[in-house]
């Protein structure tokens, strides 16, 4: 067990060190967006009384790795299985450089390798949530110090 900052935990991801699984990955993105514990503990006090939703992610297997659709995702199903008793597999030929390239109305993560995971988002986050820096595994731009 150790410490790391949210900056430092996918620093660590990306040198293999750790592993780090894709919704966790997601939130640490999140948490990039402050630089102190003080300022996140501001954050999440005024937006306590705004709500929540429920996520259930979808995975769409693309012919070169995956990509977790979230809410918003323009590929986001209507009617997601929450339970898996629709045993729903969602698939493409395509690869996920043509899925990005086509889409313009992203919430997702992107996965191609376990130690390769990029986080895409262009909504507006809902309940005064913040949305997480997009970051790459591959290439980090995480400035937090908490």
């Amino acid at each position: 067990l150790q410490w790391s900052s949210p900056a430092e935990a996918i620093e660590r991801f990306k040198s293999q060190e750790i592993w780090i699984a894709p919704p966790q990955f997601y939130e640490l993105c999140r948490l990039c967006n402050f630089s102190s514990l003080s300022q996140l503990h501001k954050f999440s006090s005024q937006r306590a009384l705004e709500g929540c939703e429920r996520w259930m992610p979808v995975t769409l297997h693309a012919s070169d790795g995956y990509v977790q659709l979230l809410p918003g995702d323009e590929l986001y199903p209507e009617n997601p299985d929450y339970t898996g008793e629709k045993k729903v597999v969602m698939t493409t030929d395509k690869k996920i450089e043509d899925l990005m390239k086509e889409g313009s109305v992203f919430h997702r993560i992107v996965i191609k390798t376990i130690n390769s995971l990029a986080v895409h988002v262009n909504i507006q986050a809902k309940h005064k949530h913040l949305n997480p820096l997009m970051i790459n595994s591959d290439c980090s731009n995480c400035n937090s110090r908490l």
